[in-house]
């Protein structure tokens, strides 16, 4: 037995995975008085928003903006409660800039939102009463998720704080509670703007995972709003990592500890409540059981059922296996010399190439870039990451990973020649990375991306909760509400946070 454990004088608090919303939640409950001890196979904390370097140059791994730093965001509230900074951080405006078939101008989704409703007024004449709907939703969607919803209620104290959330504001989403994106549009005789459906769809794959027809309205109202003042996106100084720095900090502070190179290869069940996690020290390979009174699993949905193996509940198993895949990412990270750069390159870039063709699979980038100075890039060289949205499928299949994965990062490097001046002359460092890599280095199942996909199905009420069927065992991370990305998981670890509190 390791050392380093936590006490046994408080109640004992195991958390699965140190991504955001790992270590979101093992923060708030160390600041709370629990002993939290964090547990992750990989080599640094962050998960899906962590770094690694490479000559000189910072790459972010996956995420590469943060929502939820202003003034009663997710972040600021979070940070706030454990008295740590926030990062250092400049607002991405636009915060994406996005590239539709044959056309040299951009779609720029401005901060400001008069700014914004001139730019899509020009860009979809007769589109606006569309976006009037979206913006009425996302302001009562909005206030509501302020004052921290349980969803979806699994308990009565679930539904008692579900139900102290709404206010009169709230009813105007009902009726919209079973429509998709592609429903709005035909109600707006707006189905078959092919032009504006492919903004949407490229837009809404990157937060919901899937595209207008399948997406929940209520949730694009807030994907699709969440740019604009008095909210915003924001690109960190240094790096994504940042974040679990401050986090991490906020931890250790208050006496809990992160295992690295942890794996945690079962999750114990005694009388139908969590009892222990099984631990594997990937150093030594030393095997031991870590009782807990609490586990959070900061982990897929599909990671957690491989977790309880047989005890596993048959109907959360058999929903968890009728899920429809989950996407996987292709990126690749160039470091460049600052003249591959553009004048005047927003931070953020949106591609698609074929509109007939796949919102993902090289034929839609979707494209970050470093600024001078934002602690990326030697000075005089810049980062470009560009992703796309692949079947995991094909990448565990093919008999020749290498020469696949060549494959596309030429294809994907030659369509960012594009708009780039990228030349053997000023590429200084090439890498991608794929599923079989996300799975290497985040243990995620398959090595998915970005959730579950923000179907009617599976969001807000009919999406996975944090509470599961075994009694304390919690799971948090974009596989429950509201999804995706920095934000989302804080906000899930926060009500995760507040359960366990109220158990107390």
């Amino acid at each position: 037995m390791p050392d380093n454990r936590v006490g046994k004088s408080k109640s004992r608090v195991i958390v699965i995975g140190a991504g955001i919303g790992g270590l979101t939640a093992g923060a708030l409950l160390a600041h709370r008085g629990y002993s939290v001890l964090i547990l992750d196979q990989a080599l640094v904390p962050g998960g899906c928003a962590s770094t690694f370097q490479r000559k000189g140059f910072t790459f972010d791994v996956g995420a590469t903006q943060v929502a939820g730093l202003e003034p009663g965001g997710i972040h600021h509230r979070i940070f706030t409660e454990l008295e740590i900074d926030l990062p250092k951080a400049t607002p991405c405006d636009p915060a994406c800039a996005v590239y539709l078939p044959g056309e040299d101008t951009p779609i720029n989704v401005w901060r400001d939102p008069e700014k914004w409703k001139e730019e899509r007024q020009q860009q979809f004449p007769g589109s606006e009463p569309f976006w009037e709907l979206m913006a009425a939703l996302f302001k009562a969607s909005w206030e509501f998720q302020g004052r921290d919803p349980v969803l979806p209620p699994r308990n009565v104290w679930d539904l008692l704080q579900l139900t102290q959330a709404v206010r009169p504001s709230t009813f105007i989403t009902v009726p919209y509670t079973l429509f998709t994106v592609g429903d709005a549009l035909r109600a707006y005789k707006l189905g078959n703007n092919d032009r504006l459906k492919t903004f949407l769809d490229l837009q809404l794959k990157l937060y919901s995972q899937v595209d207008a027809e399948e997406t929940a309205l209520l949730y694009a109202a807030t994907a699709l709003s969440v740019s604009q003042l008095p909210q915003g996106l924001y690109h960190l100084q240094g790096s994504m990592q940042v974040l679990s720095d401050r986090l991490l900090e906020a931890l250790e502070k208050k006496g809990g500890k992160l295992l690295m190179r942890h794996t945690v290869e079962h999750v114990k069940v005694k009388n139908g409540k969590v009892s222990a996690v099984v631990v594997r020290n990937q150093k030594t390979g030393e095997v031991w059981t870590e009782p807990a009174d609490h586990v959070v699993a900061n982990v897929t949905a599909q990671n957690l059922v491989q977790l309880l193996g047989k005890k596993a509940p048959n109907g959360y198993k058999r929903r968890v296996e009728k899920l429809p895949p989950a996407s996987g990412a292709f990126v690749v990270y160039l470091g460049v010399d600052e003249s591959a750069i553009p004048f005047g390159c927003p931070p953020h870039l949106q591609f698609i190439y074929d509109p007939k063709g796949p919102i993902g699979e090289n034929n839609s980038l979707f494209v970050s870039v470093s600024h001078p100075g934002d602690g990326r890039a030697p000075e005089g060289k810049a980062t470009i990451i560009a992703s796309s949205f692949v079947d995991t499928k094909q990448w565990w299949l093919t008999e020749d990973y290498e020469g696949l994965k060549q494959q596309y990062t030429q294809d994907a490097i030659s369509r960012l020649a594009k708009f780039f001046y990228l030349k053997p002359e000023t590429i200084v460092h090439i890498e991608a990375a794929t599923p079989r890599t996300f799975a290497r280095y985040t243990a995620r199942d398959q090595g998915i991306v970005g959730g579950i996909g923000q179907r009617i199905s599976t969001f807000g009420p009919f999406g996975f909760a944090n509470r599961t069927p075994i009694n304390n065992l919690w799971l948090v991370g974009d596989s429950t509400h509201p999804g995706e990305g920095t934000a989302g998981v804080s906000y899930s670890a926060l009500t995760a946070v507040k359960q366990i509190l109220a158990q107390k």
